[in-house]
């Protein structure tokens, strides 16, 4: 445990930074997972909202260096990828990719 003044208000600092961190990644984890089920749902208009969302939620974070900057954008990019490809999939396409076996 800390001893000195300043010690005791750094681990007060710590611990609020952790909350604070810990709540902004649960928020990126929630929206990013809203995102996936209204895509496996099949509501397009309501996923691109959340979409937007993800992409706000994800850029605050990069801005606050909580992820990499890359990183941000890899997940932005994948997110669009999967609302984008899930409009384009239709089921005679899932169907003939299970025939192959």
């Amino acid at each position: 445990m800390p001893i000195t003044k300043s010690a005791k208000k750094a681990l007060r600092q710590s611990k609020k930074r952790q909350q604070r961190n810990i709540r902004i990644k649960n928020k990126i984890k929630t929206i990013t997972r809203q995102v996936n089920e209204l895509v496996e749902a099949g509501k397009k208009a309501e996923a691109e909202k959340a979409l937007q969302q993800a992409y706000s939620a994800l850029d605050k974070a990069a801005k606050k260096k909580m992820i990499k900057k890359n990183t941000a954008s890899r997940r932005k990019a994948r997110l669009a990828r999967t609302v984008n490809r899930k409009e384009k999939e239709t089921p005679a396409k899932k169907t003939a990719k299970k025939e192959k076996k």
